[in-house]
């Protein structure tokens, strides 16, 4: 039973990171193009598996398609995105420059950081009712005793304050990230 609760906290864990690397706090990060896809020949395509991303220097990102024909689609799929940034298309490739973030925006980004990391923590808490839910049922059913039950209430709250500390942690290592630009 621990394992699936863990299985689940760790998810939220995963989730929540996958969020933070589409934060965007000013250096080039070619994550944050994970969720762009591209019209290539007919079918939405990831970027990163239409061409090569590269970062030439920490406030650029450099993409190079395999096939020329699509840079074209690439900026579009780019402004389309909720990136804010405009793509610069020299032919053979497409740069993307990050403009330093101002204070109100780095602002901005510690409160989408605290957002996310609030919604984790709200993803292990369900998981631990859930879990203590299903102690309680079998505990219902005579499959456990009173004092197993109490063993298992407080193990499923060492693992949530675990993931919970574990998630304040990455938030406030994501957060000084963004504040030291």
């Amino acid at each position: 039973m621990y394992e699936e609760v863990k299985a689940k906290m760790d998810k939220a864990i995963s989730a929540m990171e996958s969020d933070f690397a589409g934060i965007r706090a000013g250096r080039a990060n070619p994550a944050i193009l994970d969720r762009i896809t591209v019209d290539y020949y007919g079918t939405a395509t990831p970027l990163a598996q239409v061409g090569t991303i590269s970062v030439p220097d920490p406030r650029q990102l450099l993409i190079q398609p395999w096939d020329a024909s699509i840079l074209h689609d690439i900026e579009k799929a780019i402004l389309a995105s909720d990136l804010g940034l405009t793509p610069n298309n020299d032919g053979k490739g497409i740069r993307l420059n990050f403009p330093a973030p101002t204070e109100e925006r780095r602002k901005e980004l510690v409160k989408t950081v605290s957002k996310r990391a609030e919604e984790a923590k709200v993803v292990v808490r369900n998981a631990r009712r859930d879990a203590l839910d299903a102690v309680k049922a079998q505990k219902k059913n005579g499959e456990i005793t009173e004092d197993d039950v109490k063993s298992a209430e407080n193990d499923i709250q060492k693992i949530t304050d675990q993931y919970i500390k574990d998630i304040d942690a990455r938030a406030d290592k994501k957060t000084k990230e963004v504040m030291e630009i």
